[in-house]
Parts: C-alpha cells; sequence; structure tokens
C-alpha cells in the first residue's frame, strides 16, 4: 500500500478534481487516514469476516458486515477502477466495483486480471514494485511521475519527538529495530537482535527502541531479556503513523522485510533491511540511500513462506555483517 502512494499522487497531479476512493484491509488503513488525496478509505475486514463465518454464533454478523461493505463498495458510479495488488482478493473488488473501466496487468497472479476489462502488458517480474505502479499512473497519462510521496505525519511526528523528550530518550544516534515479519522465512533469528543491539549500544553509544504490532511485545520481550544494555520496548505502543514518524526521527531503522519497512522508506528514514526469502530489487526499501543485508544463498529468494532452510537462510547473516553496513 505504501508502495502505491507514489502512484496516486501521479494520478492526482495529472486529474487535479478527480474523487480518489482507496480500498484497504483493516490492518493498513490506519496509515491513509488523514491523507489530503484521498477522499474515502473504504476498509474490508476480510479477515475478521471470514472468522465470524466460521462461527455458528457470529455467522449472521459477519454476512450482515461483508453486505454493508459490498453495498458501499457499489453505492458509487466510478470511471476507473483500478488492480494494483493483482491478486484474486483484489481483483473479485474491482470485478464487483461499479466502474467503466477496470484496469491492472494482464497475466497476473491468482488469474486477478479476469476481472478486468483493460489490461496493461504484463509486469516484469524483477522490476520494483514501485515503478511497476508508478507503470499504471504513466498509463493514465500521468504527468510528473515521482516515486516521493506523501504521508500525513505531521502530529505524530510531534507527538513521537515529545515521547522521546518525556523518556530521557534524546541521546544520539537513535536506533529503531523492527525485528518482526509475517513470514517465517523472514526472520533473523531473536539472539542476533539482542548481541546486535547490545553492540550498537556499547560500540555506537546508540539509543535503541525496539517496536511492532501488540502481538510482538512478547517476542521483543524476549530479545531483551538476552540482552546486556537497557532498551525500549514499544511493540504496539504506536499507531501506523506513529511508527512512520518515529522511523522518520531516527538515525537508523533496522528491520526485517516487512510493511514497516516500506512506511520508515516513505517517511525518508535511513533504512537497513534484512532480506532471506524475498527480493530486494522487487520489493525491497526503494531508493538508494537504503542498505540491504542478505545471505544470497544459492536458493535465495525463493518466495516461500515457510522453508526447512529457513534458519540458514537469515541466520547466515551475521551480526557482524550487520554492524559493517551500519552507516554510524
Amino acid at each position: 500500500m505504501v508502495q502505491a502512494l507514489p502512484a496516486l499522487e501521479a494520478i492526482k497531479r495529472t486529474f487535479p478534481e478527480s474523487s480518489v476512493t482507496w480500498v484497504v484491509e483493516e490492518a493498513a488503513a490506519g496509515i491513509l487516514e488523514g491523507h489530503p488525496q484521498i477522499d474515502t478509505v473504504l476498509i474490508s475486514g476480510r479477515k475478521s469476516w471470514l472468522r465470524m463465518l466460521g462461527h455458528p454464533r457470529t455467522f449472521r454478523e459477519g454476512l450482515l458486515k461483508i453486505a454493508a461493505f459490498l453495498k458501499a463498495l457499489r453505492a458509487t458510479r466510478y470511471d476507473i477502477a483500478i488492480d494494483l495488488q493483482g491478486l484474486f482478493k483484489s481483483g473479485v473488488l474491482v470485478g464487483l466495483a461499479r466502474a467503466d473501466r477496470k484496469i491492472g496487468f494482464d497475466k497476473s497472479r491468482e488469474l486477478s486480471s479476469f476481472f478486468l476489462n483493460e489490461r496493461l502488458p504484463a509486469y516484469d517480474k524483477d522490476k520494483h514494485a514501485l515503478e511497476r505502479y508508478l507503470d499504471v499512473a504513466r498509463y493514465l497519462g500521468g504527468r510528473e511521475v515521482s516515486s516521493s510521496c506523501t504521508l500525513p505525519i505531521g502530529q505524530e511526528r510531534s507527538a513521537m519527538q515529545q515521547r522521546l523528550s518525556d523518556a530521557v530518550l534524546t541521546r544520539k544516534p537513535l536506533i529503531v529495530m523492527n525485528p518482526v515479519a509475517r513470514w517465517e522465512t523472514k526472520l533473523w533469528p531473536e539472539r542476533n537482535f539482542a548481541l546486535l543491539a547490545d553492540r550498537l549500544i556499547a560500540e555506537k553509544q546508540a539509543t535503541i527502541i525496539f517496536t511492532g504490532s501488540r502481538a510482538d511485545h512478547a517476542t521483543v520481550s524476549r530479545i531483551m531479556e538476552m540482552m546486556k544494555q537497557p532498551a525500549e520496548n514499544w511493540a504496539g505502543e504506536t499507531t501506523l503513523k506513529e511508527l512512520a514518524a518515529l522511523a522518520s526521527l531516527a538515525d537508523l531503522f533496522v528491520t526485517t522485510d516487512t510493511g514497516p519497512m516500506h512506511m520508515a522508506a516513505a517517511a525518508n528514514a535511513k533504512v537497513l533491511a534484512l532480506f532471506g526469502s524475498t527480493a530486494p530489487w522487487r520489493t525491497g526499501p526503494y531508493g538508494p540511500s537504503h542498505i540491504v543485508v542478505r545471505a544470497g544463498l544459492e536458493c535465495s529468494p525463493c518466495f516461500k513462506r515457510k522453508c526447512k532452510d529457513a534458519i540458514r537462510c537469515m541466520g547466515s547473516i551475521s551480526v557482524d555483517d550487520v554492524m559493517r553496513k551500519v552507516p554510524l
């Protein structure tokens, strides 16, 4: 979603009077709140709705929520509906929308192009996702197409500055670490994060703040228990926009390949990202100033969520490898 924001801005520069509705799943919706170029954020609770449908007591409620969402989706007649994600779940939404032009890439994943009536040529899979999305803006006549974008985080940045000051965390350098990812093949060993944090404190006199979702709090606690030096556990204590703002205030944002990595890059943070099963040239932090560390095994990238060699893949990245790349 964050990587699609530059395409949104290019389209708005081309059609400044246009009205934009963005359909987004609820987990990522917070980052779009208050965006000056989005008129309506339509939130899909797909995962929670499916859970409701799986239980007799909540089945009816789930059906009602789905019906209300579809009613809202179809309430407007759109000139254009765009499927940037290119998955079956996004293709279905474009298919259900009342739109004259339904645009996306041909031969995309999960047969999502079936729902389109206007197909761009199949994209190069090794092209960065952000550039791929900008190709859609170019197709629509986009002018001044740029990889930059606006995150509406002014208030959150002030709030994070105040929180850092109140907690007396103003010692530099400030390093934010985001150690968790949804795929097990993207995870770096917890002990490695602990050792890295200790070394950054001892050798760089850094302040370390760990971040993540509420569900990640226990993971961060385990990492901190393995540390010799004190650090901060802010997992579950920031909104998405606050996390982006915190990253923008940091001297370095160390992360696995996950959504916060893209938010940090969009917020102009300096990102150091750890990659294993995925391809940084496709979905890495966009821009030349960011740093990617990967072991580069012969089987990588495999794009598997689970793998018997996952520990070898990410575990082959040593703490020394990362320390050598730290630009401080």
